[in-house]
């Protein structure tokens, strides 16, 4: 092979030269390709900012009723963490900064209950648009949101979740499969967590057979029965979507052991807020879920709204906060 001349090296010199000033490598290219954190970037920084307003409409309704400041500033602080948790890969910023540069339009408890209430909502517009991960974040938030509405007295629907606005807002309505998706169309990963909410399914209707059981006549044994109907139509509903999808749904387990004895109605109760809280970490699961995902959702509001109505200590994020173990199935 011939030694390279003066030429050719300023030939190879020049070339790299201009490869360098275009950018034109392979490494660039690969490094260019967007990923899932770029595209959630926009979706952030857009819920981020209706945090940072839901707080300024907290510190305005605080100031001027301080005798809500203890109760209110419980929830303000799981907001705080809602902006931590949508804040993550986004540079720092101050939620006070952000806050004191728009005008709160709360000034009384109702209003900020409504505040709480659109605020969920807007969670729930970008759900479909979020990556895996994010998705369980603001499904979650969202739930949050709804719980803190109905705590201050708002009970009214979230906009793009649950039912449509012509059906009924019973229980059951939105437990039914709806939307556009195609069961037949679900990836693996898909079934494989529905058939985990399933399962979650299948406990909570056994533990509420054994609720009902210790409740007495009145209001909480019809909230009971209420939610003990809510599950079982949920649990059909999943039931039929994966075999129309071509999967065998999960049996139920002959017996399920119950985390603590329930032997009075306040243990029935305290059973009633911890199978719930547990149903919500499997719905944050499905929320990654593709096709599933808004069904997700309304299912995780449910459960944060039934667990919260039980008495239940609802942490920040409902379903991605650690909880106590889940009842465990099994033979008898």
């Amino acid at each position: 092979m011939p030694a390279p001349t003066r030429r050719s090296f300023l030939a190879l010199g020049a070339l790299g030269g201009l490869l360098s000033v275009c950018g034109c490598t392979d490494d660039h290219d690969k490094n260019a390709r967007p990923t899932a954190e770029d595209a959630d970037r926009p979706l952030r920084q857009r819920q981020l900012a209706a945090t940072d307003a839901l707080l300024a409409d907290y510190d305005a309704v605080i100031a001027a009723s301080p005798a809500d400041a203890a109760r209110l500033g419980d929830l303000r602080d799981d907001v705080l963490q809602h902006r931590e948790a949508l804040a993550q890969s986004l540079p720092a910023s101050s939620p006070a900064a952000s806050a004191s540069a728009s005008t709160a339009a709360a000034r009384t408890v109702a209003e900020l209950a409504a505040s709480e209430r659109r605020t969920a909502g807007r969670r729930l517009a970008d759900l479909a648009d979020a990556s895996p991960a994010l998705a369980r974040t603001l499904a979650s938030v969202a739930a949050s949101g709804a719980a803190h509405a109905a705590a201050l007295g708002d009970t009214g629907p979230i906009a793009d979740d649950g039912p449509p606005p012509s059906a009924s807002p019973s229980p059951t309505a939105s437990a039914a499969p709806s939307g556009s998706a195609s069961p037949a169309a679900m990836r693996a990963a898909d079934v494989e967590a529905l058939q985990a909410a399933l399962a979650a399914e299948h406990a909570a209707v056994y533990g509420y057979g054994v609720v009902g059981a210790f409740l007495p006549v009145g209001p909480q044994r019809e909230d009971g029965r209420a939610a003990y109907a809510a599950h079982q139509a949920r649990r059909d509903a999943w039931q039929r979507l994966l075999a129309a999808g071509g999967a065998s749904p999960a049996a139920a387990a002959p017996g399920y052991r119950l985390p603590f004895q329930v032997k009075d109605a306040a243990t029935a109760g305290r059973l009633a807020a911890h199978l719930e809280t547990q149903l919500t970490a499997a719905y944050a699961d499905l929320c990654a879920t593709t096709a599933l995902r808004a069904r997700a959702a309304a299912a995780l509001r449910e459960c944060a709204l039934r667990a919260a109505r039980w008495g239940a200590d609802l942490p920040a994020l409902p379903g991605l906060a650690a909880a106590d173990p889940a009842p465990s199935a099994s033979a008898t």
